[in-house]
């Protein structure tokens, strides 16, 4: 296994055992300027991953760390993109839908991805260079490489179905995505909405339990990175509305454009 990549793994499952502990208890909730939500599982996390990445050679951009300015970041030809709790205000609801995300990108392109289920122990990672994607089932947070690699299966993307299955959010589901469904349903496609929280929305369509992820409404790089890794590792792609091409990384303004997760569509 590529070494970043078990670095990545390691700080998951580290991070998701801390988040955990937060999760079980009556925890606080900040609002940061921008308007969401911070938890000590967000702060706890981002310490515990910082302390593996920092022993790399590569900088971290993170939802949790102070925004290094561009003029130093576009020097960066590699770089980690973190998220050390994506899905805040599903972690907020309990519903068990957040997840740990980092990622290793290249000249704006995701290499290597890895997203942690702390909740329910579930881990995938991927090299892309490889077109290798995984997915396991973890007992404990504190499981070793050999093991998760002799107990991860391959990920397969759908082929295309009968019913189109399109990926909305529990939390936000924007007009304009209500109207791509229309625009299948008047295609003649027969549509299932199916719910997901955080980067699992990446990990459905990745595995073949969805065909179809819009994203129109604002997301982060740090939202996005890993599972974009996860999803390009097995042919899936994520493009962006705005250029038609490939979402990028490590840019001057963080946001994200519009994008659509998809295979066949």
């Amino acid at each position: 296994m590529n070494k970043h990549l078990q670095i990545a793994i390691q700080a998951c499952l580290e991070a998701g055992e801390f988040i955990m502990q937060v999760y079980d208890t009556a925890f606080n909730i900040e609002i940061k300027d921008d308007k969401s939500p911070l938890t000590e599982a967000d702060k706890r996390a981002n310490d515990v991953i910082n302390s593996y990445l920092e022993k790399t050679e590569f900088p971290i951009i993170s939802e949790e760390n102070k925004q290094i300015d561009f003029a130093i970041r576009k020097a960066w030809e590699t770089c980690w993109v973190v998220d050390p709790v994506d899905g805040t205000k599903e972690f907020i609801k309990r519903n068990g839908e957040f997840t740990v995300n980092i990622a290793l990108v290249t000249y704006g392109k995701p290499q290597l991805g890895v997203i942690y289920v702390p909740a329910t122990k579930e881990l995938y990672f991927a090299d892309v260079e490889k077109n290798q994607a995984y997915k396991t089932q973890l007992s404990q947070h504190d499981t070793d490489i050999e093991t998760i690699l002799n107990t991860s299966k391959l990920l397969q993307p759908k082929t295309i179905a009968d019913v189109v299955q399109v990926v909305g959010s529990r939390s936000h589901m924007s007009q304009e995505t209500l109207d791509f469904v229309k625009d299948l349903k008047n295609s003649g496609k027969s549509v299932e909405i199916v719910s997901k929280g955080s980067s699992l929305k990446f990990c459905l369509i990745a595995e073949g339990n969805a065909d179809v992820y819009p994203r129109f409404a604002p997301t982060m790089e740090w939202d996005t990175a890993a599972g974009q890794a996860i999803c390009n590792a097995v042919g899936v792609n994520v493009i962006s509305k705005q250029t038609n091409k490939p979402l990028l990384y490590n840019k001057e303004n963080l946001l994200n454009p519009w994008f659509l997760v998809s295979k066949h569509y």
